[in-house]
């Protein structure tokens, strides 16, 4: 799940992490009063889940109340990426000496949390690792004692040349990996992380994106969703218990198990198409779900086939079949449907799928090659 900068700083503040003042605003006056009430010269900055916001105009500065409104009316009429702009952060414009860059993720390699840090702030660490990979330095944290102090400090000294600014960094470290673990976040980034001429160290930007699975156990985390700001589909996917995350292919996948569904994706690309989905009905799946998943699939228009790939354990193939069948009954699918089913009542679920109009096969490579060819017209 993403949070909202605003939501990020918010987060960042209650572990002690040191943020420029401001206020989040939905319309212009509230923008103006943000201003007045913050006296001086503001940073106004769309919230949206996209990167880019500066280039894409979705951050602008203002000198006085009446400005802020104007600034804040403009980008609140914007779309960013296909996002509209409902909510703009309205913060106190401070003054850089220098920037650097502080986060935190998982590594999926040694299954630990990693801390990177650059003395290259405010560029997207994409471009810094493509670019000058030597300016980024990581280090894996043993999550069972977490980020020591002469860790931290190890760290800050790779990027900061200064003791007393070394320190503060390294305060600052340790309070992000807090905070990184303390919301079970699989990213917690500061990008810039600052030092004004005063020599104050400043996380002047926020982002943190929470694993979905720790919600359950973080209620007050899981209120930060902006429903508004989400993919209508995955929204639903979601509340259904089906794992779906739109891609740009082609080929609509649907699949049981996370494993399967990746085996699935990357044979698509293999034959040389391009997967459009990645959706996961899970292990224990039923008519209603796969209906569910059928109507997420046929709500994006690249889709020009759909392939049903099920290997039944847990998941009953004939449960996969009767919601096949009830959805091609009462849907109206313009495009081929491929079907590989084995397992569980396979031999049922072939007999319910005598009666609906789609192409059965035997192996996932069947199935692959046929869901690619019937998506060029049956060449």
């Amino acid at each position: 799940m993403k949070v909202h900068e605003y939501q990020a700083k918010e987060i960042f503040a209650g572990f002690g992490i040191p943020v420029p003042g401001g206020k989040v605003a939905t319309t212009p006056e509230e923008a103006a009063a943000i201003a007045r009430e913050i006296g001086k010269k503001v940073v106004i900055k769309a919230q949206v889940h996209v990167g880019g916001r500066g280039k894409a105009g979705g951050i602008k500065f203002a000198s006085s109340p009446e400005e802020a409104k104007q600034v804040a009316m403009d980008i609140l009429s914007m779309e960013i990426k296909g996002l509209p702009v409902r909510a703009v952060l309205v913060g106190e414009c401070l003054d850089v000496a220098e920037e650097y860059y502080l986060g935190v993720i998982v590594d999926r390699k040694t299954q630990k949390p990693v801390i990177m840090v650059s003395s290259a702030g405010g560029v997207d660490i994409e471009e810094v690792a493509r670019e000058t990979p030597e300016k980024i330095h990581k280090y894996v944290v043993d999550p069972s004692r977490g980020l020591l102090p002469y860790e931290a400090r190890n760290l800050a000294f790779k990027i900061v040349s200064d003791g007393k600014l070394a320190v503060k960094t390294a305060g600052v470290l340790t309070k992000l990996y807090n905070a990184f673990v303390g919301v079970d976040a699989s990213l917690a980034e500061i990008n810039p992380f600052i030092r004004t001429p005063n020599d104050e160290m400043i996380a002047l930007d926020a982002k943190i994106n929470i694993d979905d699975n720790a919600l359950p156990r973080r209620p007050h985390i899981a209120e930060l969703r902006d429903r508004g700001a989400e993919n209508l589909y995955e929204a639903k996917a979601r509340e259904k218990g089906l794992s779906y995350v739109k891609l740009d292919g082609s080929i609509g996948c649907i699949v049981n198990g996370a494993g399967l569904a990746m085996a699935t994706m990357d044979m698509v690309k293999h034959y040389g198409a391009e997967p459009a989905n990645f959706l996961d009905i899970g292990g224990s799946s039923n008519p209603e779900k796969v209906t569910t998943a059928m109507e997420i699939i046929l709500s994006d228009k690249n889709v020009k086939a759909i392939l049903f790939n099920i290997f039944g354990g847990i998941t009953r193939c004939d449960d996969v079949a009767n919601g096949i069948a009830q959805a091609l009954g009462n849907m109206d699918v313009k495009v081929p449907v491929v079907v590989r089913l084995t397992g569980t009542n396979e031999d049922v679920a072939r007999e319910i799928l005598k009666k609906v109009d789609l192409v059965s096969v035997n192996t996932m490579d069947e199935g692959v090659k046929e869901a690619i060819r019937l998506s060029k017209g049956g060449e």
